[in-house]
């Protein structure tokens, strides 16, 4: 019962990710990297935040938790992260959200969830880590099998109903951009790793196991953070697009910053949701090593309905659809897997 109620948590937490790219079609006469570096205020400053208070125990401080150890390691790690997080953006301006986030996301879930277990000395061919392996090969090949429908679409569509789709579909560029910001995103985990002696600490303190995870969480996304933000900010001086924030009526300022926090707090939902969920994980080593390989999995499959939803399937054949229905049956079945 603790493993479904630690799913269900993750599974909404997944939900609010997948939908945070959504609000961004309601940001009006901002370029991308201004719309970017606000969103990313609220996604991996102000909300985090907020979301650690919840884990720092009476008596404590976030800096006294943050002095147990690892940091330094959660920060650098989040800095590559943000390389990823950036680059996973432009995914989604070249692919579209369904295709995008699919690339992305499942190179992201098989190197975030290996690399803790290889670098923490786990056999992946005895035992729990076999399982784990397994695992994480099944949701590969999910992955894969979406990522082929997503060629498919390409190739029977017309260029014209590819812009019609996504405005910028570039699929070579894109398919590179996306295996970067895979590879770079899971970066995160290994942050969240690094950070195994706050989380300990927060406990030990009195923290909620709920909540615990937040003050590495954030430290992380601060990581993200400060990438992102000299890349927007290069970006705004580069393509003169700096008076973005200052140019536009007060309404339309209102509106987009107020779809920028939507989708902020929309972001975070997945990280905050992981948090929680993995605390119900804790009598199975494997659903604990699996988790981030589960939230990925979670996220390819809600990007692809809202993909669904937002006509970029649109016009494609039924081999096509049955080839995208396909992987996501094998993703929901990798989500089972570990636990059988």
């Amino acid at each position: 019962m603790n493993i479904l109620i630690g799913l269900l948590i993750i599974a909404i937490g997944s939900l609010g990710q997948s939908s945070s790219y959504v609000p961004i079609n309601k940001v009006k006469n901002w370029s991308w990297e201004s719309f970017w570096l606000i969103q990313g205020i609220f996604a991996w400053l102000v909300f985090p935040y907020l979301g650690a208070q919840l884990a720092i125990p009476e008596g404590n401080s976030l800096t006294e938790l943050w002095s147990a150890g690892g940091s330094t390691g959660a920060v650098i790690y989040g800095m590559l992260w943000g390389v990823g997080g950036l680059t996973f953006g432009l995914s989604m301006r070249y692919l579209g959200i369904a295709l995008g986030q699919s690339i992305a996301l499942g190179t992201c879930a098989g190197f975030g969830t290996l690399f803790p277990a290889v670098f923490g000395g786990t056999d992946l061919f005895h035992g729990d880590g076999l399982i784990l392996l397994l695992g994480v090969c099944v949701t590969l090949a999910g992955i894969a099998v979406i990522g082929y429908a997503g060629s498919l679409r390409a190739r029977n569509m017309t260029d014209e109903e590819k812009k019609a789709a996504v405005k910028d579909f570039a699929l070579t560029k894109g398919l590179l951009v996306a295996l970067l910001a895979g590879v770079m995103s899971a970066c995160f985990n290994l942050g969240l790793e690094s950070g195994t002696p706050i989380l300990e600490k927060a406990k030990a303190s009195g923290a909620s196991d709920l909540f615990a995870l937040n003050p590495v969480i954030l430290l992380v996304t601060m990581g993200g953070f400060l990438t992102n933000a000299v890349y927007c900010i290069f970006q705004n001086i580069k393509n003169k697009t700096g008076k973005d924030y200052f140019s536009v009526p007060g309404k339309i300022l209102l509106n987009n910053v107020l779809f920028c926090a939507l989708a902020g707090v929309l972001w975070y939902s997945q990280f905050f949701g992981l948090g929680m969920g993995k605390s119900y994980f804790s009598d199975s080593p494997v659903m604990l090593a699996f988790s981030w390989s589960i939230l990925m999995s979670l996220n390819v499959i809600f990007s692809n309905v809202w993909g669904i939803i937002l006509n970029e399937w649109k016009g494609v054949s039924r081999k096509t659809i049955i080839v995208l229905i396909t992987g996501m049956g094998i993703l929901i079945f990798s989500l089972l897997l570990p636990s059988l």
